[in-house]
């Protein structure tokens, strides 16, 4: 799939990540990787690695930071969701905001223009992994317009207990997509 240009934001706080936003994310996501179950990571990933994650992000498909000025107030990306041909139309998508800033509409206003990022690009769904129990996450995900689509019991183990995870997806154009490309 080839990658278009997107339009200026709308809201101006929010613009494409660079390489350089790496320390501003993972200012918000450290944390939830040590004292949470929402990342399945073990370790926080380094800032170099964290970088590379955005570019490739960038490059492909789309991350974005919600840039205040003063720093980086929440974040969303997609990737890739599988490495088979087939599942080129699909990305997995992600959303983080700053603690202390959640309920002031970053996470609706990053998703949104991520949404919109998916769709010029061509890509037909956009799927939300979340690790159970996470209500906020889910209302959030739902309230956006995706639908739970099933959920893997007991599929990770972190912080002393096993957790489920759920799976949302949301249509992102109607139709079906052109012929598959080559590879």
């Amino acid at each position: 799939m080839t990658s278009m240009a997107v339009d200026p934001p709308s809201d101006p706080a929010i613009r494409p990540a660079t390489p350089a936003d790496a320390a501003g994310c993972l200012a918000i996501y450290g944390p939830l990787v040590k004292e949470t179950p929402v990342s399945f990571e073990a370790d926080t990933p380094a800032e170099p690695e964290f970088a590379a994650r955005i570019e490739s992000s960038v490059r492909d498909y789309a991350w974005l930071v919600y840039d205040t000025g003063a720093g980086i107030d929440g974040y969303a990306y997609a990737v890739r969701h599988r490495g088979r041909a087939a599942y080129q139309w699909s990305v997995e998508v992600s959303v983080f905001v700053a603690p202390g800033e959640h309920r002031r509409g970053i996470g609706r206003a990053l998703y949104t223009r991520l949404l919109d990022d998916l769709r010029r690009r061509g890509f037909f769904n956009a799927l939300a992994v979340i690790a159970l129990p996470n209500p906020a996450s889910v209302a959030f995900h739902e309230s956006m317009g995706f639908e739970p689509v099933g959920v893997y019991p007991k599929a990770g183990f972190k912080l002393g207990r096993w957790h489920d995870v759920g799976w949302w997806s949301l249509r992102l154009r109607a139709g079906d997509p052109p012929a598959a490309r080559t590879t």
